[in-house]
């Protein structure tokens, strides 16, 4: 008998001896992935899975099961894929199978309406949309947020390139609300760490088949005229979330600066070359499960459902007041494999957690940098601080 197995019947035996077939306590959660239309990424490497999200909820629940099992505790999990109509009714699907968590993955006017719909009767898990509002303006106090928030994001690669001290910026971005609402985060960002943007332009959406053969010759052919006669500056900064052009900037450019934001060096909340503490057992484990590297919206959906059983391990409790309660308090610390504990901050329910900045295949940094500190806690120089919020959680 291989190792492994053995060593699972072992594991098995005992957290049935210790409780008795009927007596482990239910903790159930679900998933609620919203499918909204988005065009097609310029590379077919980035097409998204068709589990992409459910797998990493799916490798939470197994192991909080682990755990689980030696404390009579039993996580179950629950899946739900529907249009951007249907969210609520797939929501109230979740709760009428009992979920007391529910991991969603939508936009954000999608996640108010689900969290609106929960009300109390579920904690609603934010592991897609990165929008700042909701963090600000429009928190609810029902909502906790495992997606990085855009100024997260983009506070971690200001910080890295001040510390390079790349501090001058051509900054691009695209036409789509997203992109505007990213090149905001950027503008917040260089303001923070005193980066200085020598010039702003928008790359206009016209459509078009941007992954045929005409596509990329036509972009190749827009680039360098769209970038040239730009005053001097030391990189260019791409927002671009919805995949338009940022990727074809690097080696296009009309001078050579590096390219960084949605291209070329890309704050990230997970990567798949991730291996420093203990991230290779991580993505080994997910690859057994899915077959294929995790992904950002995999990761934020595994510690989502892995801060619930955190919580159940340490209160012995299943109880949602319990657990939520546990969750938003100073003692809850979520190991995430980034070398640092991750946990959420009470003024706007944003788990904390160092932000990797990658390239290709490699990470190049992680940030939180060295050099900025933070009288709490170094992470919270990342996204919106206590004295700054407009979020009212009461």
């Amino acid at each position: 008998m291989p190792r492994r197995y053995f060593w699972a019947a072992i594991l098995g035996v005992m957290a049935s001896l210790a409780f008795p077939a009927g007596a482990a306590e239910q903790v159930p959660a679900a998933i609620v992935r919203v499918e909204h239309p988005r065009p097609l990424p310029i590379s077919r490497l980035d097409l998204p899975p068709e589990d992409l999200g459910l797998a990493g909820a799916r490798l939470a629940t197994a192991d909080n099961n682990t755990t689980g099992g030696f404390l009579g505790q039993e996580f179950a999990l629950s899946e739900h894929v529907a249009a951007p109509e249907g969210a609520v009714a797939a929501l109230e699907a979740a709760l009428a199978d009992g979920a007391l968590f529910v991991v969603t993955m939508a936009d954000a006017d999608t996640t108010l309406a689900l969290a609106d719909a929960a009300g109390e009767r579920a904690l609603i898990l934010n592991a897609l949309a990165p929008d700042d509002r909701l963090r600000g303006e429009d928190c609810r106090a029902n909502v906790l947020h495992l997606a990085p928030s855009r100024a997260m994001l983009a506070d971690a690669l200001a910080q890295f390139l001040m510390v390079k001290r790349w501090s001058d910026w051509l900054l691009i971005e695209g036409s789509h609300p997203g992109d505007q609402l990213q090149a905001e985060a950027y503008r917040r960002a260089a303001a923070k760490f005193g980066a200085r943007i020598v010039e702003e332009r928008v790359f206009e959406d016209t459509g078009g088949a941007r992954r045929t053969d005409s596509g990329h010759v036509q972009v190749q052919a827009q680039m360098p005229v769209f970038t040239q006669r730009a005053p001097e500056h030391h990189v260019l900064v791409a927002a671009d979330e919805n995949d338009v052009f940022a990727s074809h900037l690097p080696y296009h450019t009309w001078d050579a600066r590096p390219v960084a934001g949605s291209a070329g060096l890309m704050p990230v909340s997970w990567h798949p070359a991730l291996e420093a503490w203990g991230g290779t057992q991580l993505q080994n484990r997910f690859e057994r499960l899915a077959a294929r590297p995790m992904r950002p919206k995999d990761y934020a959906a595994w510690m989502a459902l892995r801060a619930v059983g955190e919580a159940a391990t340490r209160t012995q409790a299943t109880d949602l007041a319990t657990l939520r309660d546990y969750m938003t308090g100073p003692e809850f610390g979520l190991g995430v494999f980034k070398g640092q504990s991750a946990s959420f901050r009470p003024w706007d329910g944003q788990l904390r957690q160092p932000v990797l900045l990658a390239a290709g295949d490699v990470v190049v940094s992680v940030s939180p940098q060295d050099q900025f500190v933070h009288q709490v806690s170094p992470l919270d120089t990342l996204g919106t601080d206590q004295p700054e919020t407009t979020c009212s959680r009461g």
